[in-house]
């Protein structure tokens, strides 16, 4: 199978495929004679891998140690779900995260009248600025 019909087959792109490669993450596909990539079924189910778990917030790293899990013929799930319940409190942190970002720049967005003066809450809260207790 060439590059363009795993693309197509796995949902990556030609250049993503070969990122992937040159990064060391799948197996290397064999080469024809005349130097095209030929993937097989094993390269197939390594990109898919990749695929899903980037869409689910896998890093690179971690893609790596899935892998690794992936071609381990003695693998433990209970090694695959645990890699996985920490990507979930990963995310999980992030969420809170965003949402204590979110909660801040309501607060920000509710204390600037938003008119066409130029005294402005928001401005004020990201320079350090207070107009409280400021001399004029």
């Amino acid at each position: 199978m060439n590059i363009s019909q795993v693309a197509e087959k796995t949902g990556l792109s030609s250049k993503a495929i070969r990122f992937y490669e040159e990064k060391g993450l799948i197996t290397a596909p064999n080469r024809s004679l005349n130097g095209y990539r030929t993937y097989n079924l094993r390269n197939i189910e390594e990109l898919t891998l990749l695929r899903q778990a980037r869409l689910v917030g896998f890093t690179l790293e971690e893609c790596k140690e899935l892998l690794a899990l992936f071609h381990n013929a003695d693998r433990r799930s209970a090694d695959v779900k645990a890699r996985t319940l920490e990507k979930v409190a990963d995310i999980d942190n992030h969420i809170a995260e965003l949402t204590q970002m979110r909660e801040r720049l309501m607060e920000l967005v509710e204390l600037c009248p938003g008119d066409n003066g130029a005294d402005c809450p928001i401005i004020d809260s990201f320079t350090g600025c207070c107009k409280q207790g400021k001399e004029e």
